[in-house]
């Protein structure tokens, strides 16, 4: 087995060599074992379920809340020649109708499926008959109230897994607390599971707190004093710009990313950034997922995330190539006065909570007991505006909505067209016949993309394909349409918006099942994890790796060295140890002989472990000697 996995390691994903504990994780999958992995990020969760899932026969069946992530993992699957699909809010029902058809009876080896879709009839029906290899949870925290980003879909999955249960289960995050921990392996109902957690202390990352009034200021000064590539993070879109500008104006090469960027704009930033084109990326929390570029030297954060698993993950994402890297988080007062009144607000009142969602079936125009998992584009400004709502409060009351499993909120994402035929070649030739004017369209379609376009849904460019025909975009897409409501195709156009999908049937506003203990439960959490924030900031005396180490359970007695507690306390340490040597070297120098039972006598002298290890490497380098008696003299 270990010979099969190394071989898939270099044949597919072209490594050498495991990261530590990743062997380990494959081969008590490959045994057939539950597993639980705390993998720091930038430890390569995803390697841990590809490989032992291509060394198996069937399919495996990946759970993640993040359609970005899903999306880069699928393409990246596809370009090294193994078959993978995913399923997530937004596709049409044939085209998931196909992804599932194509799961059973094609040679498939990947699943990526977000938990909102476990419940649906559509997907059971299809699990049930799959050949599924594992079951892979990624970002295993959400299933946890206790965790930071909970989501109730999660616990769907210990349901289907009675659907094969002899199936192993592997749940990934990069962040867990101990409670956290013993509620995932609870709620996944984890059979005797192999745990492995991998160490939460990056040696080569010096984590460091400034306080500043100006804090674009001091970052100027950071990335003056620290060369190469830098991510840094602001709270709003707003403030991309504008820093990424000022930088500019500056002479430190940098543009800007936030979810509100149409597609094409954030990934070519990001690729220029990744090919060291641009220095600086000014970001919201939106840039990073997924992103492994090794050589980030500093990680700064110009405004406090909400907790300490956010800020471990966004900070992680420097020195992933081992090498000394930065993680510099400048505040000020204020700022923690927000950050706790900012989780106080984070659960708005009850009655907005049925407001907003009232107001969502409005604008939506949703009867009562319609659109289980419709979705829709989503603008947050443009909803709030509608119904005189306050935009911060109502996207904290989405999210509450969201974490109650009524709805779903997706950031941006792009999501190319996609199209498919619905029906076979001899009546698609039978429609070119008695629809001349679309028969060029069909046989370009099938030049360009070939007989796959029968078989499943393929990403294809509008704008490529109305050049080659000599038409105008938006005439073609009239056509596709057309084809699309007489049933000869099946047309999904790109999106490139937030969606909202609501989850359940619309409930009467009135009577929305809240879980109002959860909910207060939820509140309290939230407020407990910005003061595990903000004491983080405030404290200048544990080493800060051991205080993020102890916030997620592990104890360490060894100090990392390099954050900037520890550099201020070895500076203090040294300045202490300067005073002793001048102390003895003068002593000596006046003619006074002492030995260590003698020393006390001397004022400014102790007898204790930090003199007698002065004394001997004084001893050591040839400074001073001591004579048979005892008694220390300088050594001329």
């Amino acid at each position: 087995m270990k010979e099969k996995a190394y071989h898939i390691l270099q044949t597919v994903f072209g490594y050498n060599e495991f990261r530590p504990v990743q062997l380990d994780i494959v081969l008590a999958v490959l045994e057939g074992r539950d597993c639980l992995a705390l993998l720091p990020t930038g430890g390569g969760k995803s390697i841990c379920f590809q490989v032992p899932a291509l060394a198996m026969e069937g399919i495996c069946v990946v759970i993640s809340p993040l359609i970005a992530l899903m999306k880069d993992q699928v393409d990246n699957l596809r370009k090294r020649g193994v078959l993978a699909a995913a399923i997530y809010s937004g596709m049409g029902k044939r085209e998931i109708d196909t992804v599932l058809d194509n799961c059973i009876y094609g040679n498939y080896k990947f699943l990526y499926v977000s938990p909102e879709r476990l419940k649906t009839e559509i997907f059971i029906e299809r699990f049930k008959r799959m050949k599924v290899n594992l079951i892979a949870v990624d970002e295993a925290h959400c299933i946890s109230q206790w965790g930071y980003d909970f989501r109730p879909p999660y616990l769907e999955i210990a349901n289907i897994r009675e659907y094969h249960p002899n199936v192993p289960c592997l749940a990934l995050t990069a962040s867990a607390t101990l409670q956290v921990k013993d509620d995932i392996i609870d709620k996944l109902q984890l059979k005797s599971p192999a745990v492995y957690v991998r160490s939460f202390t990056r040696k080569n990352l010096s984590y460091a707190v400034r306080m500043a009034e100006n804090k674009l200021e001091k970052a100027i000064e950071i990335l003056r004093k620290v060369p190469g590539t830098a991510i840094v993070y602001v709270r709003n879109r707003k403030g991309t710009k504008e820093i990424a500008s000022i930088l500019n104006q500056m002479g430190i090469s940098a543009t800007f990313y936030h979810a509100g960027l149409e597609n094409e704009v954030r990934e070519s930033r990001q690729n220029e950034w990744k090919k060291n084109q641009i220095r600086v990326m000014v970001a919201t929390n939106a840039f990073g997922m997924g992103i492994d570029k090794p050589d980030v030297r500093s990680v700064i954060h110009l405004d406090l995330p909400e907790n300490l698993e956010n800020y471990y993950q966004e900070a992680g994402r420097a020195g992933r190539d081992e090498k000394k890297a930065y993680a510099v988080l400048i505040t000020h007062q204020q700022d923690l006065q927000v950050l706790e009144e900012r989780a106080k607000m984070a659960y708005p009142p009850v009655e907005f909570l049925k407001k907003v969602y009232q107001s969502l079936a409005n604008y939506y125009r949703m009867a009562v007991g319609s659109g289980m998992m419709s979705s829709f584009d989503f603008d947050l400004a443009t909803f709030a505006g509608t119904y005189n709502l306050e935009v911060l409060m109502t996207y904290n009351a989405l999210k509450v909505l969201q974490e109650e499993g009524l709805l779903e909120l997706n950031e941006s994402f792009f999501s190319p067209s996609s199209l498919k035929f619905m029906i076979d070649q001899s009546k698609l030739y039978e429609f070119q016949i008695a629809n001349a004017k679309l028969d060029p369209l069909v046989k370009i379609l099938l030049r360009t993309y070939g007989g796959e376009l029968f078989v499943e849904f393929l990403k294809i460019q509008e704008s490529k394909l109305a050049k080659s025909m000599g038409l105008a975009e938006r005439d073609l897409i009239k056509m596709l349409e057309y084809m699309d409501q007489v049933g000869v195709i099946s047309y999904n156009k790109r999106k490139d918006q937030p969606q909202i999908t609501f989850l359940t049937e619309r409930y009467d506003a009135g009577k929305l099942p809240l879980n109002l203990k959860r909910i207060e439960e939820r509140r309290m959490n939230a407020i407990s994890k910005a003061q595990s924030m903000i004491a983080y900031v405030k404290n200048d005396g544990i080493c800060r790796a051991n205080q993020i180490s102890y916030y997620f359970g592990e104890v360490s007695d060894l100090s990392c060295g390099i954050c900037d507690s520890c550099v201020s306390k070895k500076k203090y340490l040294d300045k202490g140890e300067e005073q002793v040597r001048k102390k003895i070297i003068q002593t000596l120098s006046e003619g006074k002989e002492f030995s260590l039972y003698t020393i006390q006598e001397i004022p400014g002298l102790k007898n204790d472990q930090t003199t007698i290890g002065i004394l001997r490497e004084m001893e050591d380098e040839g400074l001073i000697m001591s004579e048979p008696s005892g008694n220390y003299k300088l050594k001329h």
